[in-house]
C-alpha cells in the first residue's frame, strides 16, 4: 500500500463499503439505514462492526492497523492504539503495561481521578509528587525534573512515573527533561496528555516524543467526537498494547469514532495545522488584552487555552453562560476557555466583545489567594480503600475518617483526598474555600 499523510485507509474503506449498499445482517441494529435521532443519522452509513472488509481493533489485520501506524508515524512514535473509551481507557491500559500488582508508582499529585481508579483496579501504591506553586498565576507549577530525580532516588522501588501535561489550567511540563531523568534511574514515563493532543502542531519536535507512553484525548482539543483518544507508545509491542487495552475497553468499539480519528490526521496534514496556528494567534491576542494566566520564567503554557484570572470565577462563568458563552470550567479565581482549530474568527470576536462589555479589557491580573492542596496522610492502599468495607457519612462530618472514594471537584477532576487517605479539618476547609458545594452530601469512608 502506498500510504501518504493524506491517506485515511479505515475511513475510505468504510465509505466505499457503505456505497455498495450491502445487505447488513449483522450488528448494529440500525443496519446503516438511519437512527431515530435526526442529528445522528448521517454517521449510520459507516457504522459497521467487525467484518472481513472492516477489520478488528484488537487484531493486527489490515485497515485499522494501517491507520494506527500512520498516526504513529505522524506523531513520531513506534506504535499507536485507537481508543474509543477516552483517555481513561488509555491510561488504565498504560498503567497495566508499565506496572505490576503491588508495585509502587511515582504519581503526579495533579493526576486526574481516572489514574486513582486505575491504581485501585491494579493494586498499585502511589508515592505522590508534589508540584511547586505559581504565586502570580495561583496555579500549580510544572513538574520539576529535580523533584522527580529526588523522589526516584528516595524510592528506588518506583519504576513507573506518571505526570500530567498540560494541566487543566494549561501549564506544560518539560517532558524531554522528565523522560531523561526517569530513564537515568531505570524508570519509564507515562504522560497523561489528555489536554495536549494539539501540542505537537506547535513544535518542530513532538514535545511528548521521549515519553514511553503518552495518552491524548483527540476530542478535547482537536475536532474529534467525544471519547475518541489515542495512545502512543515506545518500547511496547502492538500485541501487548492490544491485550492490555482489552481489559478496559468495550469489545464493540465505535467504527465512526475510529474513522474520525483516521480522518483527523489527514485534516491536520491538509490544512488543520494552519487553522490551529491561526486559532493560537487569536488566543494570544486575547491573553494579552484580558487578565489571564501568562507565561512566567521557565513556565510554558498551552497556546490554545485562555485562563482568565478574576475575583470570582464562578460568577464570571455564570455571567458568560447567560450570554450564551460556555467556558470549560471555573474555580473561585479562574475561568478556563479552550480553543481549537475548529474555532473561526467569528467565535473569537464574539468572546472578545463579551469580555470587553464586561469591563475586563486591559485589567492587570491580580495574584489569587494561595490555595495549594493540603498535605495528605496515607492510611491504606487505594485498592484496600475502594474495595474494602465502607459506609456512608456526610462529608462535613467525616473529619478523621479514611476516604473510600475520591473527593475530586470536577472539573478538573484532581482529588483533594484520594482513596485510602485520612480526611482532615484542613481538607474540609480547603474544599469550602474553593467553592465545593457537596460538603453536605454523603461520601464513602472505611468501616462497617
Amino acid at each position: 500500500m502506498n500510504d501518504t499523510p493524506f491517506t485515511a485507509p479505515l475511513y475510505d474503506a468504510l465509505h466505499d463499503l457503505a456505497a455498495q449498499h450491502p445487505l447488513r445482517l449483522h450488528m448494529p441494529g440500525h443496519k446503516g439505514i438511519g437512527l431515530p435521532v435526526p442529528e445522528l443519522r448521517g454517521y449510520a452509513s459507516i457504522d459497521f462492526t467487525e467484518l472481513s472488509a472492516t477489520g478488528n481493533l484488537y487484531e493486527a489485520d489490515g485497515l485499522i492497523d494501517r491507520a494506527e501506524q500512520l498516526w504513529a508515524d505522524f506523531w513520531g512514535a513506534e506504535g499507536c492504539l485507537f481508543l474509543t473509551g477516552g483517555s481513561t481507557q488509555g491510561l488504565h491500559t498504560a498503567l497495566n503495561l508499565l506496572a505490576r500488582p503491588g508495585d509502587t508508582v511515582l504519581m503526579d499529585r495533579e493526576s486526574h481521578r481516572c489514574l486513582h481508579t486505575g491504581m485501585a483496579l491494579l493494586d498499585l501504591h502511589p508515592v505522590w509528587l508534589r508540584r511547586d506553586w505559581l504565586a502570580q498565576g495561583g496555579v500549580s507549577a510544572p513538574v520539576s525534573p529535580a523533584a522527580v530525580a529526588a523522589a526516584l532516588q528516595a524510592h528506588p522501588q518506583c519504576h513507573t512515573v506518571c505526570v500530567t501535561s498540560p494541566t487543566y489550567y494549561g501549564v506544560c511540563s518539560d517532558i524531554d527533561a522528565l523522560a531523561a531523568v526517569c530513564h537515568s534511574y531505570g524508570a519509564r514515563l507515562l504522560v497523561d496528555g489528555a489536554h495536549g493532543a494539539h501540542l505537537p502542531v506547535f513544535y518542530r519536535r513532538n514535545p511528548y516524543q521521549d515519553a514511553d507512553i503518552t495518552v491524548v484525548s483527540a476530542h478535547k482539543t482537536l475536532p474529534a467526537p467525544g471519547q475518541s483518544a489515542l495512545l502512543f507508545a515506545n518500547g511496547c509491542s502492538m500485541d501487548d498494547l492490544r491485550r492490555s487495552s482489552l481489559l478496559f475497553a468495550t469489545s464493540s468499539p465505535s467504527y465512526p469514532m475510529m474513522a474520525a480519528l483516521d480522518r483527523l490526521r489527514t485534516w491536520l496534514a491538509a490544512g488543520g495545522e494552519e487553522r490551529t496556528f491561526l486559532a493560537a494567534g487569536a488566543a494570544l491576542h486575547l491573553r494579552e488584552k484580558y487578565p489571564c494566566l501568562r507565561e512566567e520564567e521557565g513556565v510554558v503554557l498551552d497556546p490554545m487555552r485562555l485562563t482568565l484570572m478574576v475575583e470570582d470565577g464562578f460568577a464570571l462563568a455564570e455571567t458568560l453562560e447567560g450570554m450564551g458563552i460556555y467556558p470549560e470550567m471555573a474555580d473561585s479565581s479562574h475561568v478556563v476557555l479552550i480553543f481549537s482549530g475548529a474555532d473561526a474568527e467569528e467565535q473569537f470576536d464574539r468572546l472578545d466583545e463579551a469580555l470587553t462589555a464586561l469591563g475586563l479589557a486591559y485589567l492587570t491580573p491580580q495574584p489569587p489567594a494561595r490555595r495549594e492542596l493540603p498535605e495528605w496522610e496515607t492510611v491504606c492502599s487505594p485498592r484496600a480503600a475502594v474495595f474494602g468495607p465502607h459506609r456512608e457519612v456526610i462529608l462535613s462530618k467525616a473529619e478523621g475518617m479514611v476516604a473510600a472514594q475520591q473527593l475530586a471537584p470536577y472539573p478538573p477532576g484532581v482529588p483533594v483526598v484520594a482513596p485510602g487517605e485520612r480526611i482532615t479539618k484542613k481538607h474540609l476547609e480547603y474544599l469550602a474555600e474553593i467553592g465545593y458545594n457537596k460538603l453536605n452530601d454523603p461520601v464513602l469512608v472505611q468501616g462497617e
